[in-house]
């Protein structure tokens, strides 16, 4: 943890002079117990923009190649992200990552799965949804409102937890996965539109 929180001082220190970020609707993020983070994805910046943003630690996944990378895999570690199997189901990733929620701790993801070359929102992969419905956490929307530029601000905005209980009640589908998907995705696009400026 220790390294953690080296690393979130110094991301905010970038954040904060170079990209003046805002960070609005801290007072969302549970004190405690588990959480996922769903957030827009537009750039590598992401991640660690995600994570200094609040005062618990965020987990991510990353994938494995990066830790393969000498100094970027010690990084990456050290400031919460676990490999995942690109293009297949990883069920050591999905595993890892159910214990974490069911541990009480904070998953960060990004449901489109890849950076929007556009900033628009694109379609959920199914990851996200999964996760929501097969934990207990919390799920909060964030959005990321670029584009990253030197000494223009860039937003980050966590949303109020998305109310989940009618879908985790329903029958495990395909169905259920995708409604939960654009469930989300409708909130994140949501926070965009109110707080673009």
């Amino acid at each position: 943890m220790s390294y953690y929180r080296t690393f979130r001082g110094f991301f905010r220190i970038i954040f904060s002079l170079v990209y003046r970020w805002q960070v609005i609707g801290r007072e969302h993020i549970p004190k405690e117990g588990p959480v996922i983070l769903c957030c827009n994805h537009i750039s590598l910046w992401d991640p660690p923009l995600l994570g200094s943003g609040i005062e618990r630690m965020v987990n991510f996944m990353a994938k494995e190649e990066l830790f393969r990378v000498p100094v970027i895999g010690f990084l990456i570690t050290k400031f919460g992200a676990f490999p995942v199997k690109r293009g297949a189901g990883d069920r050591s990733a999905i595993r890892t990552t159910l214990k974490l929620l069911e541990d009480g701790k904070i998953l960060g993801i990004f449901p489109e799965g890849t950076r929007s070359k556009t900033g628009e929102l694109g379609e959920a992969m199914p990851g996200s949804a999964m996760f929501a419905l097969k934990s207990q956490a919390q799920v909060i929307p964030v959005a990321i409102i670029g584009p990253y530029r030197m000494f223009r601000p860039i937003k980050i905005v966590y949303g109020e937890p998305i109310d989940l209980t009618r879908l985790r009640e329903a029958k495990s589908s395909a169905d259920t996965l995708k409604e939960t998907s654009e469930l989300i995705m409708t909130h994140i696009q949501k926070l965009r539109d109110q707080h673009r400026s």
